[in-house]
């Protein structure tokens, strides 16, 4: 399945991105390979997986808009617009392509006084299937009356200089949930064009390229000040400031980066042989360090993750079922050191996950168990309390390091649960990839030790007396 999506994904990403370049952007037939390479390099960037085509979609997103906006459309753009929401996420990207392309219509409006109703139905239709797919969303975070854990996100703390010093950092690097990957190849190009620009002022696209260019400092200047403290007046305020990332804008970028690098490219080949063979080197050199940048390569031989295998240990966890041997639905559990969607994909059904939206009510229960820990610890007191999606048995000291493998030598000594508050919220085990050498002192008892030649992970099951 995961391998599945990646190729839908990655197909549709470069099929998007070769229609936007060849229908609105790049048109002359010379410049085929600037929009076979520059589709490529787009499709091979990493993508934040559980979003599929929340970010990668974009193109054949703005492909169909562009054609509905200018009238030259047929039922492809309607079918690329009711297909997209049901392979993406509309808070993981498409929110803010949407306020975008309602920016675009709303431009349209002022300068040219028509309010082109094909390309605002277009608008509204997509919008529309994204809060219907995403309907249990819009209920949690709109219509229900009942409090989530989102309303306590304290995002803004930054300072001017800190503001300027993340927003260079995002424009120079990007982010990790939008990998663009531009930094080496891409920038530079980006800014040897500006320069070619500033001297050779009637070159076509020049004026595209700089919006672009301008575009994409902005949004990395919007990213960083998001979290800035000038916005906490308002933002106490107004809840809904603090329960919606905004910041994530800057998902923007992906689409911004690629079209600049796009054209930057087209320009340089339009210049002569020198700059077209430059660009060809540009185009080439970025695929190759998209290709370094595969997750198999990057996460499997640099950062040396487990397997899907290894992580989830489906096997292993099946022999902790049997173990234990009461129906899973009959019991709650959690975990220390492992990450609770582990116990979830094996049938569990655990007190602490990992959520983006959840009642704060719960929220402060599960908090009455991991209190002492928390006091512990400033930076896990806070990353509990001013965000909490991670509803985790936080251990002060593991600190925010939520795995460890059965091949680290890590132990617990000094852990203060309150166990009394996890049997009253159901719990009666913990999965611990880590031996709590005081477990007694919480009325934890030491049933089994579980190991598997396939899994990542060595498993403690105690059980609260």
């Amino acid at each position: 399945a995961y391998a599945l999506s990646q190729t839908i994904t990655r197909l549709v990403a470069f099929g998007g991105m070769y229609l936007l370049l060849k229908k609105h952007f790049i048109k002359h037939e010379d410049a085929h390979f600037v929009r076979v390479g520059v589709s490529l390099a787009f499709a091979l960037t990493p993508f934040w997986p559980s979003g599929m085509l929340s970010t990668l979609g974009y193109p054949l997103a703005l492909w169909a808009f562009l054609n509905v906006r200018s009238g030259d459309f047929s039922w492809k753009e309607w079918v690329a617009l009711f297909l997209l929401p049901f392979y993406s996420n509309f808070v993981l990207g498409f929110f803010f392509f949407l306020a975008a392309i309602s920016f675009l219509w709303g431009y349209d409006l002022i300068r040219k006084r028509k309010w082109n109703w094909p390309f605002l139905f277009s608008l509204i239709f997509m919008t529309s299937l994204y809060l219907l797919i995403e309907y249990r969303l819009v209920y949690s975070m709109i219509i229900s009356e009942q409090p989530n854990h989102r309303m306590e996100f304290i995002s803004s703390r930054h300072d001017f200089w800190h503001s300027m010093r993340l927003s260079l950092k995002n424009f120079l690097i990007g982010h990790t949930h939008v990998m663009t990957v531009h930094t080496h190849v891409i920038l530079p190009i980006l800014f040897l064009t500006l320069i070619l620009l500033a001297f050779k002022k009637n070159i076509k696209h020049n004026k595209l390229f700089v919006f672009l260019f301008l575009l994409n400092v902005a949004l990395s200047i919007w990213y960083a000040f998001w979290f800035n403290n000038l916005w906490i007046p308002l933002k106490e305020k107004i809840s809904f400031l603090n329960t919606f990332n905004f910041a994530r804008f800057h998902f923007l970028r992906i689409i911004v980066i690629y079209l600049s690098f796009g054209l930057a490219c087209y320009i340089l080949w339009s210049l002569g042989k020198f700059w077209r063979q430059l660009a060809t080197i540009a185009i080439i050199s970025q695929i190759i360090t998209l290709l370094l940048f595969n997750e198999e390569l990057l996460y499997g031989h640099y950062f040396h993750s487990p397997s899907f295998k290894e992580f989830y240990a489906a096997k292993q966890f099946k022999d902790i079922k049997e173990y234990i041997g009461d129906p899973q639905d009959s019991y709650r559990v959690a975990s220390i050191g492992i990450h609770p969607a582990i116990s979830q994909y094996n049938g569990f059904y655990t007190l602490d996950t990992y959520n983006n939206v959840y009642p704060l009510e719960y929220k402060y229960k599960f908090r009455k168990i991991i209190a002492k820990e928390l006091e512990k610890n400033k930076q896990l007191k806070k990353y509990y309390d001013e965000w909490g999606s991670r509803c985790y048995i936080f251990v002060n000291e593991l600190g925010k390091t939520y795995e460890f493998t059965k091949d680290q030598n890590i132990k617990v000594r000094h852990l203060q649960l309150n166990t009394n508050q996890f049997k009253e919220m159901g719990g009666r085990y913990i999965f611990s990839s880590v031996p709590i050498l005081n477990a007694k002192d919480n009325n934890l008892v030491l049933l089994k030790e579980f190991n598997h030649k396939e899994s990542a992970w060595k498993i403690y099951l105690y059980q609260v007396m």
